[in-house]
């Protein structure tokens, strides 16, 4: 489904201490209501309670836009998402191919154009009351008619012309045009008995006490604190063996390690290669790389504009000339950042569709793909006119080829990919100026299209569609504060849109998967990005302490970030587990202490933007 970083303050730890909270039990056996700490005089934690043995602990430093599944577009919300609310058709644990979720089947009709599915027996909603088609006809139709609801999965429903519910069963959705893709799939289902009493449904936050379908559900959300579910048990697929979730705010991957260490949390994912080799060993811990689903780009300004044309934002005018974007391919080597940034945990990237989508993914012998080679970049700014000045930067119509690269200050990863982008630039006559910011004023920037390239990077789904259509040029913002809509680099080329409709509505898999790819191909040599990897998902958990962790896909997958909910769903308490740690910092909720970091009396508070890291 669906980028962007981080600002950071510094508050005392005893303001901390101070604004410990208290809440209600989130559902583990006698967990009993904690009272705030306030007796930290010098700055130094006290000790607290030990955690349920039955309660999951996930660090994060995640930002949250709201858990609302209309407009929430980030990873963490969204993957919450997943736990809380069933799609009509899931994605399948073993392959990501759509599987039963609240449907129990389907067939289609009419040359592709109906799709009639059938709902199981006996669903309920978390509050008890029964699931039915009027459920789904209302989420559809609110997407399908309030564009501010459909910000996240609007192009999802795009093809869309109707959506029926005959009886409690069954429900059909009429489209415009034959369609390939599941409809059924990566649209949350929700109450209408809730969510039509709501006043405006676009900025409902949905962050307390939620009713839902899924396996968990939110029971509370504290900024940059904590993240409280807990288990449904009446969930259709059966409960959860763990009786919730926690997540726990850390304000950095390194705080987020050691607290894994001393079992202050008890999952860990997003760790750097050091990091995850560090681990390796460790006691009660287990590491594990699995195959993402994830690419990381460079994502270039060619020329931001609203949906119906308008210009905005303040990107070179040199990078509207797509030779100077290929140049800039030319003189990247992802094969040395491969190497050197992720220590070769990962993939070469091809194009947005990472190669864990062998089907869908652009091969890397396609004709289109451009490999490192400086001297051809030199030879192609060459034949477009920009010549190299005195200084060997290169001119053109008085203009220097001079582009602002914008850079997470906390992110290890982009100031190391940077160290290496500026001098490869430099050699080929480009000045690239770095320009390291706090990720708050970076997400402001890259919204209002005011850079020339940044970091980014998305989540990609089992089937392309959904990213395919955020490339498209309906997709782009509405407004010229760039709101409205969810594009992925402000990318537009009616070629492409063509070839989406055609992709879409391709009912044999071959004919579509080279459709597909053509246009993979069309996007790499437009070169709206530059994607650079894909990265593994490095992970680990106290296996002294939590087992049975699912994998998606179930060959070489990943535990968390999946399309779906199962990496969580058979967890369970190791036998005769308990807390490996007496003591822990932080906030009390719900009898679950909540760590946070603390040097030399100081915290640092995480407030996030959307990063390289964060989009689904």
């Amino acid at each position: 489904m669906r980028n962007r970083s981080r600002t950071i303050r510094r508050v005392s730890a005893s303001l901390v201490a101070g604004a410990l909270l208290a809440a209600g039990s989130i559902g583990g056996a006698g967990a009993a209501n904690a009272a705030p700490s306030n007796d930290v005089a010098d700055g130094s934690p006290s000790p607290a309670a030990s955690a349920s043995p039955s309660v999951l602990r996930i660090a994060t430093a995640g930002f949250v836009d709201s858990f609302n599944p209309f407009t929430s577009i980030y990873l963490l919300p969204t993957n919450s998402i997943r736990y809380m609310y069933e799609n009509l058709v899931a994605n399948d644990e073993q392959d990501g191919s759509p599987t039963k979720g609240l449907a129990d089947s389907w067939k289609t009709s009419n040359g592709g154009k109906t799709w009639t599915f059938t709902m199981q027996d006996g669903l309920k909603w978390s509050d008890g009351q029964p699931i039915t088609s009027a459920d789904v006809k209302y989420t559809y139709d609110q997407m399908m008619t309030v564009p501010d609801l459909g910000v996240a999965n609007g192009n999802l429903v795009s093809n869309f012309a109707s959506v029926e519910a005959p009886d409690a069963k069954t429900v059909v959705i009429n489209l415009k045009a034959p369609q390939a893709p599941n409809p059924g799939v990566e649209i949350p289902i929700v109450p209408e008995h809730i969510w039509s009493k709501i006043k405006d449904p676009a900025k409902y936050p949905n962050e307390s006490n939620t009713v839902g379908s899924g396996p968990f559900q939110l029971v509370s959300y504290k900024a940059n604190q904590s993240i409280v579910f807990k288990s449904n048990p009446d969930y259709w697929r059966g409960a959860p063996k763990i009786s919730g979730l926690q997540y726990v705010y850390y304000t950095n991957s390194d705080a987020q390690v050691q607290a894994l260490r001393s079992g202050d949390v008890d999952f860990v994912t997003g760790l750097t290669s050091t990091q995850f080799n560090a681990l390796k060993g460790a006691p009660g811990v287990t590491t594990h790389s699995g195959v993402g689903r994830r690419y990381t780009s460079i994502s270039i300004n060619s020329g931001m504009e609203t949906a119906d044309g308008k210009p905005f934002g303040t990107g070179a005018a040199a990078l509207k000339d797509i030779k100077v974007r290929q140049a800039l391919r030319q003189a990247i080597d992802n094969k040395t950042l491969l190497a050197k940034v992720l220590n070769g945990q990962g993939t070469e990237a091809t194009s947005f569709i990472p190669s864990s989508f062998p089907k869908w993914s652009l091969p890397a012998d396609n004709p289109a793909i451009i490999k490192y080679d400086p001297a051809a970049a030199e030879k192609t700014l060459d034949a477009d006119g920009w010549k190299v000045g005195p200084d060997g930067i290169r001119v053109k119509n008085g203009q220097k080829l001079s582009l602002r690269l914008l850079v997470d200050s906390s992110s290890p990863t982009e100031q190391t990919t940077a160290d290496y982008l500026k001098p490869w630039l430099t050699k080929v006559g480009i000045d690239l100026k770095v320009q390291s910011s706090d990720s708050d004023t970076i997400s402001d920037k890259s919204t209002k299209g005011d850079y020339d390239m940044y970091f980014s990077g998305w989540s990609i789904n089992p089937d392309p569609d959904y990213q395919l259509g955020i490339n498209t040029c309906a997709s782009r913002p509405t407004r010229t504060d760039g709101t409205g809509g969810t594009t992925q680099d402000g990318y537009c080329n009616p070629a492409f849109d063509k070839m989406y409709a055609e992709q879409r509505s391709a009912l044999d898999e071959t004919a579509r998967r080279a459709i597909v790819q053509k246009m993979l191909a069309l996007n790499y040599t437009d070169t709206a990005q530059i994607a650079i990897w894909y990265g593994n998902s490095l992970e680990a958990y106290r296996s002294d302490r939590f087992t049975d962790f699912a994998l998606q896909p179930s060959k070489d997958g990943i535990i968390a970030n999946q399309a779906g909910a199962w990496g969580y769903l058979r967890t369970a308490p190791v036998a005769g587990s308990a807390e490996t740690s007496n003591s822990h910092t932080g906030l009390i909720v719900g009898g679950i202490v909540v760590a946070v970091l603390v040097i030399a009396g100081i915290i640092w508070v995480v407030v996030r933007r959307r990063h390289a890291d964060e989009t689904e």
